[in-house]
């Protein structure tokens, strides 16, 4: 035999033996990811792993074995693992009967949000509605994440796609109806909210905002009932509670508010949230208003401790800091209502040497009528009567309060006041009683007054 002849048949045996492998890795490569696919769908997620690593330590560019890998993960919990092996799938881009791309789709997005990849999972959904254009969620949650992104703008648009695909999508009415209420849209808000929980009567968000906009119109009643039907959902259950404090704390039932916004600290998950920090700071207000001002303090230090700069809580420790020391104006600002009127009839009377007339509470202080001391001197002339106003807020007067006192005093024929203050006074304020016959007096000179007055020299 030729050395030839031996040749060819070593070249057809080379070429048979490599087509063998090939037709039966073709073979069974297939029953190997049916085998996986059966083990999934029998709850065999530990042995369809082990054959499906099986497969990628062989070639890890299987897309197949490796979405199966990452189905199998996911059912066992381990989706951390799932979304690892989903995005080495996503390189490929190839779809099958064994990876549907739809529901690929559909997973991968959900695990980008998971841990926290919303540019990952906005790219999947803007893809999906290109797949699924008739799928109205796919419109609300690209919306959601527009949301996310604070492009209100781009969410209403695609919540109002997600409407027009499927007018009873209750989420997308309750979102859209969030952004057109932030729009200061009411009417519009109203009607996708009223629609939302038509469709869904437990839709907690539209719940919640239709709350909002009840507390917004001082409808108490109902926004309390609004509020109350979210607070099993853990999403709303703070905000609920603080909402509900709010409500009562604007009909001035500030034992029930106190309540409410104890509670709604109770139900934080973590003291350093908005949400927190907001419900500490109208508690503190609550206290301010009972003129406990030592809890009020104590919650300002708590909000202070975890964010320095919230709103005016520095002002405001700044404001009360003389109280550790300076217990005259503690009892100033503190003080009860009669104990209050004792110390302001005190300042009038010796400070500034006036005969009290008359003394009737406001809603920062009290007001005295009161007249000149010098009986003898005046004895053949009439007394004019000046107005007298204690102010314990400690919000700076501003002008506008000034404006409203003038012509107060006009109808009763008053032509001077004086306005005494433990905080101080806008520089229009200042500006509009240079040229009126309005006094004031700030913190200093209070402060200089109480330390004067029997009141405290004899207790």
């Amino acid at each position: 035999m030729s050395t030839m002849f031996i040749g060819i048949i070593l070249i057809l045996g080379t070429g048979i033996a490599v087509l063998l492998v090939f037709v039966i890795k073709s073979v069974l490569a297939p029953k190997k990811i049916e085998t996986i696919q059966k083990l999934i769908k029998n709850g065999k997620y530990a042995a369809a792993i082990k054959q499906a690593k099986s497969l990628t330590a062989k070639n890890h560019r299987d897309a197949e074995a490796r979405y199966l890998l990452g189905k199998a993960y996911l059912a066992e919990g381990k989706s951390e693992l799932a979304l690892m092996e989903f995005k080495a799938v996503n390189t490929t881009a190839i779809f099958s009967k064994i990876i549907p791309e739809s529901e690929f789709r559909k997973t991968i997005a959900h695990l980008f949000l998971k841990y926290n990849q919303p540019e990952e999972a906005l790219k999947e959904y803007l893809l999906l509605i290109k797949l699924e254009p008739f799928q109205a969620d796919h419109y609300y949650q690209t919306g959601v994440l527009f949301e996310d992104r604070e492009n209100s703008e781009q969410a209403i648009q695609y919540y109002r796609k997600a409407i027009e695909t499927d007018p009873k999508h209750a989420a997308a009415h309750a979102a859209l109806g969030f952004l057109l209420y932030r729009a200061k849209q009411t009417t519009d808000a109203k009607e996708h909210l009223k629609l939302a929980l038509q469709i869904d009567t437990r839709n907690n968000k539209a719940l919640f905002i239709q709350g909002k906009l009840q507390r917004e119109s001082h409808d108490y009643a109902n926004a309390l009932v609004s509020f109350e039907k979210v607070l099993r959902d853990p999403e709303f259950k703070q905000k609920a509670l603080i909402e509900r404090g709010c409500c009562y704390l604007e009909a001035n039932s500030i034992e029930k508010a106190i309540l409410e916004f104890e509670r709604a600290i109770k139900a934080s998950q973590d003291e350093t949230s908005n949400d927190t920090l907001y419900a500490r700071y109208f508690l503190a207000d609550c206290y301010e208003k009972k003129r406990d001002i030592d809890q009020a303090i104590s919650q300002w230090e708590k909000i202070f401790a975890k964010k320095r700069n919230f709103r005016d809580v520095g002002e405001k420790l700044s404001q009360y800091q003389e109280l550790r020391s300076n217990d005259h104006m503690k009892e100033y600002l503190t003080a009860n209502r009669d104990a209050f009127f004792e110390i302001c009839k005190a300042i009038t009377t010796q400070a500034l040497e006036l005969s009290v007339r008359e003394i009737s509470e406001t809603k920062s202080g009290c007001s005295i009528i009161a007249v000149e001391n010098d009986a003898e001197k005046w004895r053949n002339v009439r007394k004019m009567p000046r107005m007298i106003m204690f102010y314990r807020d400690p919000n700076l007067i501003e002008d506008s309060y000034l404006r409203t006192l003038q012509e107060d005093m006009k109808k009763q024929s008053i032509i001077r006041g004086v306005i005494i203050t433990s905080s101080g006074f806008t520089r229009t304020a200042l500006e509009f009683a240079e040229s009126r016959p309005l006094e004031l007096i700030n913190k200093d000179k209070l402060e200089q007054m109480l330390a004067s007055i029997e009141f405290f020299k004899s207790s």
